[in-house]
């Protein structure tokens, strides 16, 4: 199994436990969730059922019985169940009349997908836990997509199972050295440069890596999943929305309002552009699209309105609005020779630097020191341009960079023109935001400095694509 090693190991200290664990993982759709417990407890799992997308209380009751005839034998479990609690008893039967593994694992797969509101599964669940789960030495191992709906129901649940899981594990998408690794092995023969260039498109979603064949260049790859006509991730942006929510709709309108402005919008700018009202409605969905990992939410140095800034950075979602939602063209080899693809890929590095803050904060030595991570407008003022800072990182240790991101083949010359540029901006960030901060200049490149034809002492920090994969 590529990465994933922190999981692994919670979740093999829950089986070397000697008390009753119930482990919730969740994440995105197609993250795999799935594969992780399956893969993980593959020696004890002794019963799993997985639920149904739009599946009625009665299709999933005759599911989980199924399972249980499957599972335990026909012999032992009537032909017909009329409720979860009853289903339950017969689950408690069942595994307390098998041979144990050294620690039995119970798996339930989509949960959101099988409580709805009126099945009243999640009552029968608490009593199957409370009366018998917990007071046996066993793993109950639970995932759904819906984040916020596993967070609310079952992880903050405030009825029989109340403070009951004993672990959560947020599982997020690959880093792009964890990518690599994964295509690697794979076969896939990509370099740094394609897979940045494939991540950013995709993100590190393990399912939609593993649709990436062999022998295809990245252009390639990329128009065989969005762009043909039976192309399997034409359709997954409503997919997508459609299986995680419950008014999809709703959803996706403020997912392109935020991807309207690279740099983020504020929930007012929300309100006009989605045409979702202001609120309740429109808090619960920004709270759970940032709880799902579709939204970066943060307040700028220097907000006096202290106004929130919502940016879309699932990478799959910019990339479907940008240039598969109403396309005019379908041969992305062509798409990704404009000037429009050029201008997308300088952005979507942003975004790509912005995922990988963690790498950045340890090239600068700085892993430790807590800071937050945002864009920041810069307004022109007297003999200072407006300008648009890619990158900030505003440290706990009275430090600040300033990060400049570019994107481009070639290694960047800073010429004269250009350090004065750089001088003013730095500069004019310091008049407008206040700060008292030491301001350090950081370039991060795909090619790195090829000369700096200005003054040395400009640039404090350089870093560039490849310590991005160490």
């Amino acid at each position: 199994m590529i990465g994933r090693t922190e999981e692994i190991a919670i979740m093999g200290q829950l089986l070397a436990s000697k008390e009753a664990e119930m482990v919730a993982v969740v994440g995105r759709r197609r993250v795999g969730k799935t594969f992780l417990i399956r893969e993980t407890y593959k020696q004890n799992i002794v019963f799993e059922f997985v639920g149904i997308q739009n599946g009625s209380r009665k299709e999933h009751l005759n599911s989980f019985l199924f399972e249980l005839r499957n599972t335990f034998g026909k012999e032992l479990i009537p032909a017909k169940i009329d409720n979860w609690l009853e289903a339950f008893q017969l689950l408690i039967t069942s595994l307390s009349s098998i041979k144990p593994v050294k620690k039995p694992v119970i798996f339930i797969d989509e949960l959101p997908w099988i409580a709805g509101p009126k099945s009243d599964f999640l009552k029968a669940f608490g009593y199957f836990w409370n009366s018998w789960a917990s007071k046996n030495n066993v793993v109950v191992a639970v995932c759904g997509s819906a984040t916020s709906w596993m967070v609310t129901h079952l992880i903050q649940n405030k009825g029989g199972l109340h403070n009951r899981v004993t672990r959560t594990i947020y599982l997020h998408p690959f880093t792009c050295q964890e990518t690599q690794l994964f295509l690697k092995e794979r076969g896939i023969k990509f370099n740094e440069p394609q897979i940045t260039e494939l991540y950013m498109a995709l993100g590190g979603i393990p399912y939609y890596l593993k649709l990436v064949e062999k022998g295809l260049s990245v252009p390639q790859v990329v128009g065989k999943l969005c762009f043909e006509d039976k192309a399997p991730l034409k359709y997954e942006f409503q997919n997508l929305y459609a299986a995680l929510f419950s008014n999809p709709n709703h959803y996706m309108a403020v997912i392109k309002a935020c991807f309207s402005k690279w740099q983020g919008v504020t929930q007012s700018e929300i309100v006009k552009l989605s045409g979702v009202p202001s609120g309740g409605t429109l808090t619960k969905i920004l709270e759970e699209l940032e709880v799902s990992g579709f939204l970066m939410v943060s307040l700028p140095l220097g907000n006096k309105k202290k106004e929130k800034r919502y940016r879309l950075w699932d990478e799959f979602s910019i990339f479907y609005l940008r240039f598969v939602e109403g396309a005019k063209y379908t041969n992305f080899n062509a798409i990704s020779q404009s000037q429009a693809f050029k201008a997308w890929q300088g952005y979507a590095f942003e975004n790509f630097c912005f995922k990988h803050i963690h790498k950045i904060k340890q090239k600068l030595g700085i892993s430790g020191i807590v800071s937050s991570q945002y864009s920041y407008s810069l307004k022109p003022q007297g003999r200072f341009e407006g300008a648009q800072i890619d990158l900030i990182i505003d440290r706990n240790d009275q430090c600040i960079n300033i990060c400049e991101i570019k994107y481009a083949d070639k290694p960047l010359i800073i010429n004269k023109q250009y350090g004065n540029q750089l001088q003013a901006r730095l500069e004019n960030f310091k008049w407008q935001s206040g700060t008292k901060k030491t301001v350090f200049l950081t370039f991060i490149t795909k090619s790195g400095l090829q000369s700096i034809q200005y003054d040395g002492h400009l640039i404090d920090h350089e870093i560039t694509l490849q310590d991005f994969y160490q």
